[in-house]
């Protein structure tokens, strides 16, 4: 399954180059907020070198529900494709650029390059997918399992998030997860 949004453009006839010309280069610095909740998306971001983190505020904790890295594509698909309030915020975990493309663009996108909307499709069928399998997670399997699965597929990109957000993501406390994690250090010994 690819990992990132080049990954899917690769496997297509588009270049990056025929969807970079609709999309704004932005800087965003550590913790900005590209989305709050209860706003409308209006935009699709592309990760080129940093971290972006979707996440929704319950009863005043934030609940972290994906990290996003270079080559990711995120956004409140929802809210963008619904014009409904996002259920989400993004923020970015470390200053970052990303590539913006805003729905208009996005229209004029499909528009000229009709096969993008079969990218976005698997885009969004990835991130269901991620979702589910996330979901699951939470129901089955320990805090220890989970963390497991997440360094392994997330990798290197894992030692650039705060231990609080990875706590969150994993639905325990930043105290658990520093026990879990010196379990497993003191079982590689």
């Amino acid at each position: 399954m690819p990992n990132t949004f080049f990954d899917l453009i690769e496997d297509s006839n588009l270049k990056f180059s025929d969807i970079k010309q609709y999309c704004t280069k932005k800087s965003v610095k550590s913790h900005e907020i590209l989305l709050n909740e209860g706003d409308v998306a209006n935009a699709c971001f592309i990760v080129e070198k940093g971290i972006l983190r979707l996440w929704n505020n319950y009863e005043g904790k934030d609940i972290t529900v994906q990290f996003f890295f270079e080559g990711q594509g995120v956004s409140s698909f929802e809210s963008l494709y619904l014009n409904e309030p996002s259920k989400f915020s993004i923020d970015a975990l470390e200053d970052s650029n990303v590539y913006v493309l805003n729905k208009a663009n996005l229209n004029l996108l499909i528009t000229q390059y009709p096969e993008i909307e079969n990218l976005i499709t698997k885009q969004i069928a990835h991130r269901f997918i991620a979702y589910t399998n996330y979901f699951l997670s939470r129901i089955k399997d320990k805090p220890e399992d989970r963390y497991k699965a997440l360094i392994q597929v997330e990798g290197d990109n894992m030692r650039r998030v705060p231990d609080h957000y990875i706590a969150s993501y994993l639905g325990i406390t930043s105290v658990s997860l520093s026990r879990i994690k010196k379990r497993i250090y003191d079982s590689k010994r």
